[in-house]
């Protein structure tokens, strides 16, 4: 009896150290964990200052900063801030506009571009939200092919929401000058929703992409159209 006693005393001792050392790294994480917060804040905050200064470099620099966090896995689609930055971005010189002496003075739309470009990567219901935003305010070809293919990337579709707002986009361009480089990027984007959905079933989805395919486009184009259409009859 004594001898188990003894031997309870002595395992009793060991893992009493051990307790208070486990306890000591998880308050260590903890305290890490804060911290990591804490800075990632203070990131959000200095890029967001530098997000809504009116200059196009201080802009930029904002962006490379975003684009660090998502080349690094440290953001997502779930950072609010971050996508609520970007969407303001995407915006600058067209939905949100600066006037000096009635001279529109923040028009960068490849800011803008880059924007849509990130919205895209991040992924999630809220950057879909502000691309599908960007196909009905932008003007720019560019800044639309970018937020065209960001759609696609990100591959939600519900109520076919997504392809009723690149639809109506192509079916508003100008018939007889169209834009090729926006065709193809909603053609793009097309075959990436097809691939995440198991197909597509939105009427007007077929309805442009048959305007691409017979329409005052270039060849490479009018092949692309006809590819995602054949694509979506194996569906």
């Amino acid at each position: 009896m004594k001898n188990k006693f003894f031997t309870i005393f002595i395992l009793a001792g060991f893992l009493l150290p051990v307790v208070s050392v486990y306890s000591q790294n998880q308050t260590n994480k903890k305290e890490t964990t804060v911290e990591e917060l804490f800075l990632q804040s203070i990131e959000l905050t200095v890029i967001g200052e530098m997000a809504t200064d009116t200059s196009r470099e201080a802009k930029l620099d904002a962006l490379a900063s975003i684009e660090d966090m998502i080349d690094n896995g440290r953001a997502s689609g779930n950072d609010q801030d971050l996508v609520s930055i970007l969407d303001y971005l995407s915006l600058s010189g067209s939905g949100v506009q600066m006037r000096e002496s009635g001279l529109l003075i923040n028009n960068y739309p490849e800011v803008r571009r880059r924007a849509c470009e990130s919205l895209g990567k991040l992924g999630g219901e809220d950057a879909k939200a502000s691309l599908i935003n960007i196909l009905l305010t932008e003007k720019e070809p560019m800044v639309l092919a970018e937020a065209a293919y960001g759609l696609g990337t990100i591959g939600l579709n519900k109520n076919n929401q997504v392809t009723q707002a690149l639809s109506y986009s192509i079916l508003g361009q100008n018939i007889m000058a169209p834009d090729n480089n926006y065709a193809f990027a909603v053609l793009l984007a097309f075959e990436k929703i097809a691939e995440s959905n198991n197909g597509i079933d939105d009427p007007s989805a077929i309805r442009a992409l048959i305007r691409i395919q017979n329409g005052n486009y270039i060849k490479t184009v009018q092949r692309k159209a006809k590819s995602v259409i054949d694509k979506l009859r194996t569906y």
